[in-house]
């Protein structure tokens, strides 16, 4: 490929952890060459956009949301599905930018998620052991032979149901679907008379009246029907993530076309590994999870790795520490890394530190759970100092029933009424606008606590 990227073969000589088990290496080989001949999905352009727009998360002028499905699936690339998930993390960052005061730079869990690291390699029913479900991108969900068969022939499939997510996310974000005055046809199909509802359809009356009162001004910008989105999913498969790195035309640098912010995981961000050695060599900004495992000095080594030069919006730290954990783990690893004199965007992920499985087999999450992480990483950022620059959260844009409480206080009898994910359980949507109040408020007391100014950056300085 180039002198800047080590080969497919250099990469699989190195540790590597979390990959497919295939069985025909002929054909891996032919569906890496030819998802090397089709276009990026993503462009270089935008992932410098996006790097930038972290610098300025880290310098304490913005907040991101970052949020989507746990892990995406074929069948679920529809329009329907794609525009309800769009919604409700527009809703969410209004909410956030007009009670905070602060840009929210909005990226989604989208257009690539489709592979899952799993905690055991197989999975057992009946007395029927089988390759454990890795997502859509490795095997199939359904319990047989054939479908949990690792197929390569599979990541042809994430690319093209990648590429259409993206063709539409476009069209909706830059063909009025997030013009500010939908604001109250975002909120139509929420369940009508909840206080979520109420709640949001007050702030969507007083933007309603400011926007008026601009226009009638003279002010009429783009950025008031418009909006940047970008995609991000976890690089975990190699042989995707290598078949999608291109080399720019306009830099000669390499980048991973196959999203625009691509993250290393808990389970694999080993500085000497794989996944690590391909993406210290992007240009793409990178987000590296932390889980209550992880020290200040782990951090440190695997973004000395990924950076070495400490480029501003290069590092995004996304903790997943638990709510029993976080204000015991998260100081010290904070601490740390601010201390080396890194300036990097920390993000909280109040999911997966926090699921477990219910009497009648359904793994969950409580809502409270999530709401008493996210109050513990505001307070241990606030406490030190630093700033809470973001959250990450699996959600989606339908009246699921996969975590318990919330507005409308799901119970465990609740689960099986719409338990329909295909990984992880995710907050529904008036669960996720919900919680995107609760963070407007900590943002405020955050930027109070601090006496920071409102921020009004160029996005395209």
């Amino acid at each position: 490929m180039s002198d800047l990227i080590p080969s497919l073969s250099e990469l699989h000589s190195l540790p590597q952890v979390q990959q497919p088990s295939y069985d025909d290496p002929d054909r891996l080989r032919w569906v890496v060459n030819s998802l090397r001949q089709l276009p990026p999905l993503v462009f270089a352009g935008e992932c410098d956009e996006l790097r930038d727009k972290i610098a300025l998360v880290a310098d304490r002028k913005a907040f991101m949301l970052q949020g989507g499905d746990c892990a995406e699936t074929f069948a679920s690339v529809q329009a329907d599905n794609i525009k309800a998930k769009l919604r409700v993390l527009l809703a969410m960052s209004v909410v956030m930018t007009y009670g905070a005061q602060l840009p929210v730079v909005k990226v989604g869990r989208i257009a690539g998620q489709y592979a899952k690291p799993r905690s055991k390699d197989t999975e057992t029913r009946d007395g029927l052991t089988l390759p454990a479900y890795r997502g859509d991108a490795v095997n199939g969900f359904d319990f047989n032979d054939q479908a949990r068969r690792h197929d390569p022939d599979r990541l042809l499939r994430v690319y093209n149901a990648s590429a259409a997510t993206l063709n539409l996310v476009r069209a909706f974000v830059k063909g009025g679907f997030a013009d500010l005055r939908q604001l109250h046809a975002w909120n139509a199909s929420f369940v009508k008379d909840s206080r979520i509802e109420e709640r949001y359809e007050q702030l969507a009356g007083e933007i309603e009246r400011a926007l008026g009162f601009m226009l009638a001004c003279g002010v009429n910008d783009d950025t008031l029907t418009t909006v940047d989105f970008y995609a991000s999913h976890e690089a975990l498969l190699l042989d995707y993530e290598y078949a999608m790195t291109r080399i720019d035309s306009r830099s000669q640098l390499p980048y991973d076309t196959s999203g625009h912010m691509v993250w290393i995981g808990e389970r694999t961000r080993q500085p000497g590994g794989a996944q690590v050695e391909l993406l210290r060599r992007v240009r793409n900004p990178l987000g590296i999870k932390l889980g209550p495992t992880a020290t200040g000095e782990d951090a440190l080594s695997i973004a000395d790795r990924l950076d070495p030069d400490r480029e501003p919006g290069r590092i995004t730290f996304i903790t997943r520490m638990g709510a029993e954990h976080v204000r015991e783990k998260l100081p010290r690893i904070i601490e740390t890394v601010e201390k080396s004199g890194r300036k990097v965007a920390w993000v909280c992920d109040p999911m997966h530190g926090n699921t477990f499985e219910t009497h009648n087999g359904y793994k969950t999450r409580e809502y409270a759970a999530v709401v008493e992480e996210l109050n513990g990483f505001f307070d241990v950022h606030d406490e030190l100092g630093s700033w809470p620059g973001g959250v990450h959260v699996e959600l989606t844009g339908e009246d699921v029933t996969e975590c318990l409480g919330g507005a409308f206080q799901l119970s465990e009898e609740d689960l099986d009424s719409r338990y329909e994910t295909a990984c992880d359980p995710r907050l529904n949507r008036n669960q996720s606008l919900e919680l995107a109040f609760m963070i407007s408020e900590r943002l405020s007391q955050s930027r109070a606590l601090r006496r920071e100014p409102v921020q009004v950056p160029d996005w395209n300085a």
